[in-house]
């Protein structure tokens, strides 16, 4: 899995707009191979985008947890810790 797509169920606040775009943007970005899309193929790449986007926003909007939601912060905070831990 990309590393830059990050995990957008059952935190809190949930995941925005913005996010599941930006995540939708990276997983089309990594299929096709492509940084940023030519020209000549950008209406198909802004279509795959919105429509991943669609489709991970419906995804997460019906799945169901009885686990509590993760607080954003702390998640962060972790994340802060490994990454210094990795690159040490």
């Amino acid at each position: 899995m990309c590393r830059n797509i990050k995990t957008l169920f059952n935190f809190e606040p949930p995941a925005t707009e913005d996010e599941i775009q930006a995540s939708a943007l990276q997983f089309v970005r990594k299929l096709s191979g492509f940084n940023k899309q030519s020209q000549a193929n950008a209406e198909a790449f802004e279509l795959a985008v919105h429509e991943v986007s669609h489709a991970a926003h419906k995804l997460i909007a019906s799945l169901q947890t009885t686990a509590p939601a993760r607080d954003r912060a702390v998640e962060a905070e972790k994340a802060r810790a490994r990454a210094r831990e990795r690159f040490a």
